[in-house]
């Protein structure tokens, strides 16, 4: 009973702190100035986002043989929720296999490999996607944001290849191994026990190599990957905020850009500058659709509204099952 208070104690001082970040008042005065349609068509939208994050990770997981959308909808909600509460994306990132974990059953082996692949997948495909429509606007654009937007692109594509190759190569790590193996057995009467720990490490590392080979080198994963992450990142994002402009009298030249120039613009959550990017973020997404023609006094509602849809109410959503995170079921259990 402790724990369970202490988690839930917890989880509720999180959501507050997330709570206090969500521009509640704001979203609900934009979509008061809304037609029944738009806001129809906006919350279409939004879930059709929410079913390719989803989708995104089902296609990881049904392949490690956790087949529910169920585990992947706890998963990627919960992993969302935990990027609001630290600095930059990569926070919940590093918690994503123990959550998988806890949620699937899988093994940790598999469940790194997952989250490895997914990061790494996310991170190449976001950075491309922003380096395209950074290039694309970049002329029309203040110096200091194309300055600040192309180290972030830049780091998407670090970041995503540094992902992909360490997962594909963790068996480089076994000279290390064999080394903090020959100094534990050194030690008196534990030694032989903490070696043995030690070595352990070797057999994780082969096994989730393996399995992250065999994700990562599968054109059809990647083909169905980046299906689902263009509808969350690309279509929901970019439709929500032309659907939002055109409702509010200000329309945006050429459209078919718009998408691309939102996801470089908020390509900025992932420097750790304030946690899931809240504030740096919307500031910036306004001074670029600002520079492309978008009065302020539409862009900044617009870009609230696409922020709150997309990412802070999905991640309130998370909170339940964030909290909920206890004992491991058996794989394929929910």
């Amino acid at each position: 009973m402790a724990v369970a208070a202490l988690q839930y104690g917890l989880g509720l001082a999180a959501l507050a702190w997330v709570l206090t970040q969500v521009p509640v008042g704001e979203t609900l005065a934009t979509l008061g100035r809304l037609d029944a349609r738009t806001v129809a068509a906006l919350l279409a939208l939004s879930v059709a986002g929410l079913l390719g994050r989803f989708y995104s990770w089902h296609v990881l997981l049904a392949r490690a043989g956790i087949r529910s959308i169920r585990a992947a909808a706890s998963v990627d909600l919960t992993v969302y929720f935990l990027n609001q509460l630290l600095p930059s994306r990569l926070s919940g990132r590093v918690a994503a296999p123990f959550v998988i974990r806890s949620r699937t059953g899988l093994n940790y082996a598999d469940a790194t490999s997952v989250s490895g692949v997914h990061t790494g997948a996310y991170a190449v495909l976001y950075g491309i996607v922003a380096a395209i429509g950074l290039l694309a606007g970049y002329s029309r654009l203040p110096t200091g944001i194309v300055l600040l937007l192309a180290i972030s692109t830049g780091l998407y594509l670090a970041a995503g290849g540094a992902v992909l190759l360490a997962g594909t190569n963790l068996t480089l790590l076994d000279r290390l191994v064999s080394m903090l193996e020959g100094l534990a057995t050194r030690i008196p009467r534990v030694g032989p026990a903490i070696a043995a720990r030690v070595d352990g490490v070797r057999d994780f590392a082969a096994e989730s190599s393996a399995s992250f080979r065999d994700l990562a080198a599968d054109p059809s994963v990647w083909a169905r990957y980046a299906a689902g992450w263009t509808l969350f990142t690309v279509v929901a994002p970019g439709g929500r905020v032309l659907v939002a402009l055109a409702a509010l009298g200000a329309g945006f030249e050429p459209a078919a850009l718009l998408p691309l120039y939102l996801v470089a613009a908020y390509s900025v959550t992932l420097l750790p500058l304030t946690p899931g990017g809240i504030g740096v973020t919307e500031a910036t997404t306004t001074v670029v659709l600002v520079a492309f023609g978008v009065p302020e006094a539409v862009a900044v509602p617009v870009v609230l509204l696409d922020r709150a849809l997309g990412v802070y109410l999905p991640a309130l959503a998370g909170w339940y099952p964030a909290v909920g995170l206890g004992p491991t079921p058996a794989p394929g259990e929910e």
